[in-house]
């Protein structure tokens, strides 16, 4: 039998039942969070929203994500996921009450924003996942738990829309998604009760310092500085989005505020990375404990063009089926969309296996390619296709998009131990960069070229990949009574 294969309905295996709670939880986490995409057509009927209205919703539905997968990342690494993820599922539910609840357009927009904050679950489970699968398993089970947790987006378009009719009149959504909020906080006292961060005798091992990523040269100090950059410029780009000039849901004082806030806390974080690294920068760090940090920053490029794709073309699938199609009704039309999230249940951790089969480097380029490929063909899409076909080009294209973004996780666990839930914290920030980079420009063009600038960007991300080492070897971890652990990466 290959060492890579996972019995998954072996329960009685701690690391499988481990396993299936916790995508299970993940997978909550996406229902909750774009709960609101094949409800759009209910909400703009009953608040009489304009499309730059829904298109603000659908931005602010990932912006808090980009700081919140960076701090989330941190609680994990130092807190350990078990607690951490019972404590997002109960606020999460409770935001998706409030969002629920919405009487005006600014109360949508508020608790919309809000709800980003579930969508840091994904790092939490990485953790997880990681601490109880050797590296030979790693990648098809962080593809398992990535790929059925996500289609949470999927199972919430194909059943939201269902329960919102079943309850019937113009507060049928309102009904629906209470539901869902509801299952969320209940689930989130299970997995507490449930989970556990270890296998009995395991050690969690924690970062030295919090507050950012320790790096091993001065190069890398410079490397990591440079990368926190794009995070805070797609906040910046947010505000401006939502500023007067544009949108108008912020006022002048509101949006300068913003300005000001961001660069503060970029300075802020500025100093807490040097807390972090000041001794390493001092008297440097033994060959034993070094890494590279490109590994680092191209996952994270690598997380922009995938999953920050999925996350922006989940958001707009279901009206772009409904505007490219005529006689279309927001049901079918959610159904249809739902295709491109259904792929998560074969495409990432088939991505995961194959990078634990084939290599990590060879695996991601080649779907990266094969994303900008698919990409291309959906820019083509117009009225005048037969609507299967259409639907099964969304598929094909998607299976790169998922499959990608398995591979990208397959590598993350093997950097360093310790820091994963960090460095899964960043690389899931580029994500929802990709996400606010790409629905704004989606704001600006038609559906077709929003695909082509995302193929487009996809191609560049295919040459930066170029450049990442293939993981070999040990990575090297220290015990609570100060003895070295070598952890196996292959």
């Amino acid at each position: 039998m290959s060492t890579s294969r996972i019995r998954l309905l072996d329960f009685g295996d701690p690391k499988i039942k481990t396993l299936h709670v916790t995508w299970f939880a993940f997978f909550l986490t996406f229902v909750v969070w774009f709960s609101h995409a094949p409800m759009m057509a209910y909400i703009k009927d009953v608040f009489g929203l304009t499309s730059a209205e829904v298109k603000a919703l659908l931005i602010l539905n990932v912006a808090l994500t980009i700081p919140s997968r960076i701090i989330v990342g941190t609680l994990v690494d130092k807190f350990g996921p078990r607690l951490i993820y019972s404590i997002l599922l109960v606020i999460g539910g409770t935001i998706c009450l409030g969002f629920a609840a919405a009487q005006t357009y600014e109360q949508l927009a508020i608790m919309r924003f809000l709800s980003g904050f579930i969508g840091a679950g994904f790092v939490i489970g990485i953790r997880m996942v990681s601490e109880w699968f050797p590296a030979k398993q790693v990648g098809v089970a962080e593809g398992i738990y990535g790929g059925w947790g996500n289609f949470g987006s999927a199972a919430g378009a194909m059943t939201l829309p269902t329960v919102a009719l079943m309850y019937g009149g113009e507060n049928g959504w309102r009904y629906a998604l209470v539901s869902i909020g509801i299952m969320a906080i209940l689930y989130g006292f299970f997995y507490y009760r449930v989970a556990r961060n270890t296998p009995k005798g395991s050690t969690y091992f924690k970062p030295k310092k919090s507050g950012g990523l320790e790096v091993t040269s001065k190069g890398d100090f410079v490397f990591y500085i440079l990368m926190n950059i794009p995070m805070y410029a797609a906040l910046a780009v947010l505000t401006w989005k939502l500023s007067p000039t544009n949108i108008g849901l912020l006022d002048e004082f509101s949006t300068n505020a913003i300005y000001v806030t961001l660069i503060v806390l970029f300075f802020v974080q500025l100093r807490a990375i040097y807390h972090v690294n000041a001794e390493n920068l001092k008297h440097g760090v033994p060959e034993l404990h070094r890494y590279k940090f490109k590994q680092v920053a191209v996952l994270d490029v690598a997380y922009f063009a995938t999953f920050g794709s999925e996350l922006a073309v989940v958001s707009m699938l279901p009206l772009f089926f409904l505007e490219t199609f005529e006689g279309l009704s927001p049901v079918t039309a959610g159904l249809l969309a739902s295709g491109f999230a259904f792929m998560n249940l074969v495409a990432r951790p088939t991505g995961g296996h194959l990078s634990d089969k084939i290599g990590r480097k060879k695996t991601l380029s080649v779907l990266i390619l094969g994303l900008a490929i698919g990409y291309c063909v959906l820019s083509q899409i117009d009225g005048g296709w037969w609507i299967p076909v259409a639907v099964i080009a969304t598929m094909c294209c998607s299976f790169f998009v998922q499959a990608g973004e398995g591979a990208v996780f397959a590598v993350v666990p093997l950097i360093q131990r310790r820091m994963t839930g960090q460095i899964a914290g960043m690389a899931g920030a580029y994500g929802n960069v990709g996400a606010v980079c790409y629905l704004t420009v989606l704001s600006f063009v038609d559906y077709s070229t929003f695909f082509l600038v995302i193929a487009a960007s996809a191609a560049v991300v295919f040459v930066m990949v170029q450049f990442m080492d293939e993981p070999s070897g040990q990575m090297a971890e220290v015990l609570p009574d100060g003895t070295v652990q070598l952890i196996d990466v292959e």
